[in-house]
């Protein structure tokens, strides 16, 4: 089996891939509902609004990595991962099959139409990809630290592939206006008067079809996991013992002292009995009771004089610094911005706002590949793009703010501007985030649940601002169709 080197390590291409297929489950749902939006904006009844409940749904559902995490407290730490990711999965494709068929479904509450099923169903893709937030990021602690970018750049790739699908299916819903006659009554005299209408526009396949799409990806998904974890080719890639141990917290994971009861004499290999001469590369393979595998013994004297030149652990300031940093930034990219897209793109046109999703989307993947093939752990590094993505999501905020009337509404360059800044904005907010899990990676099994979980809370932040800002005072205002 192919394989290629990164930094001195080897890394197999196979399994590479495969984690970047599992990482594709993590948000693929979602970030699929995400791209359709443009369609269903203009066909379900809360058209612009549409997004802000999303994002507050979205948010809502954080209900689910609560629970697990209170769970996994209080059976300490009896919650096996494999299983809480074989749930999620489960539910994520069973959820994208039943909105292929009910997401029109419209339900009359308190004399206004809306779109429960879709809006339901969005809960439940939103409670298991919220759940694999802090699930699938622990998990990656079984494997060799170079396989963590993979994940990312799978997570990137749960944007892309739904976008290039959304791109090949085309602009959907309200397309140019015309003049028709419809007929009126003066006076109680029958006449007639012209008015622009929307002309809607139908896309190249259906939603149901994206739908569908969307559910045999999530299987996708399920297959590839099922091959990392079982898989004796896939275990030989998991991180040795004196690795995962160094990443995990004895008292939260019971995986860690059955592993050191079995190892006591760690100067001994198992299979022999016998003193292990310093020298030898022999690896000593057993299996915790999820059926995963890990090194117990350092291949060489060159892997162990990796650990020990390693990078120097964060300081306390640090450590919460960067927490920080990663909360704001998911407070404006999955809670705030995602919010106002409409408003923001909307009224420069139905393909500006298709574009700046679409494209957005795309950038994803591309900036955690960059990550990936250009990594840095700098700290100053991190602080600077952010402070920058900041500056260029105020403006985006701008505009979402001046609608229906943004800058440069009657310019081409103002439409090629704000797709600029959405796709500018969503790459540096992707490669910060990917930088900021790699150097928590560093700090262990508990910091990466940590990272997870200042990632949720800074979203359902960003998330209950926006949709106070939009729903309940109003500040946002959307353009009608073929309005002047």
């Amino acid at each position: 089996m192919a394989e290629f080197c990164c930094k001195n390590q080897k890394i197999s291409v196979a399994v590479y891939l495969l984690v970047g297929l599992f990482g594709i489950g993590s948000w693929l749902a979602i970030n699929g509902l995400w791209v359709e939006l443009p369609i269903l904006v203009a066909r379900l009844p809360e058209g612009w609004d549409l997004p802000s409940y999303l994002v507050v749904i979205i948010q809502l559902a954080n209900i689910g990595p609560i629970a697990y995490a209170v769970a996994n407290k209080f059976s300490n730490g009896k919650v096996g991962e494999v299983s809480v990711v074989y749930i999620i999965v489960t539910v994520g494709a069973l959820a994208c099959l039943l909105l292929a068929i009910f997401w029109d479904r419209v339900t009359l509450i308190g004399g206004v139409d809306h779109s429960t099923a879709l809006l339901v169903l969005a809960f439940s893709l939103a409670l298991v990809d919220c759940t694999s937030s802090v699930v699938f990021l622990p998990y990656m602690a079984v494997f060799k630290p170079e396989y963590m970018t993979a994940l990312y750049i799978g997570e990137g790739f749960s944007g892309l592939l739904p976008s290039l699908v959304a791109l090949i299916q085309g602009v959907g819903g309200n397309g140019d206006c015309v003049n028709v006659t419809v007929p009126v009554d003066v006076n109680g005299t029958n006449a007639t008067t012209s008015k622009l209408v929307p002309v809607a526009v139908e896309p190249l396949f259906t939603v149901e079809v994206f739908f569908f799409f969307l559910f045999a990806m999530m299987l996708l998904c399920g297959g590839a996991f099922t091959c990392l974890n079982y898989l004796p080719y896939c275990r030989r890639e998991h991180a040795k013992l004196k690795v995962y141990l160094e990443n995990v917290d004895d008292a939260d994971d019971k995986r860690a002292v059955e592993f050191r009861k079995r190892h006591r004499r760690s100067s001994c290999c198992p299979s022999s009995g016998e003193p292990r001469q310093t020298e030898s590369t022999e690896d000593v393979i057993i299996h915790d009771t999820e059926n995963s595998a890990v090194r117990l013994c350092p291949d060489d004297d060159a892997d162990r004089n990796q650990n020990e030149s390693g990078p120097l652990p964060l300081t306390k300031y640090q450590y919460v610094y960067l927490l920080v940093l990663n909360s704001w930034i998911n407070a404006l990219g999955n809670g705030l911005l995602p919010s106002i897209q409409s408003y923001s793109c909307l009224p420069y046109g139905i393909m500006t706002y298709h574009l700046a999703v679409t494209l957005a989307s795309v950038s994803n993947p591309v900036a955690c590949f960059v990550a990936f093939l250009s990594p840095t752990k700098s700290k100053k590094v991190v602080q600077i793009l952010t402070y920058s993505s900041t500056a260029v999501a105020a403006y985006i905020v701008y505009t979402a703010a001046t609608s229906p009337h943004p800058p440069l509404l009657d310019n081409v360059g103002g439409q090629i501007l704000v797709v600029a800044c959405w796709i500018l904005v969503t790459s540096i907010f992707s490669y910060t985030k990917a930088t900021i899990a790699c150097i928590f990676r560093n700090e262990g099994r508990k910091a990466l649940l940590y990272c997870g979980g200042t990632t949720q809370a800074g979203s359902a932040v960003g998330a209950l601002v926006a949709f106070l800002l939009v729903n309940i005072f109003h500040l946002f205002v959307s353009l009608p169709p073929c309005s002047t």
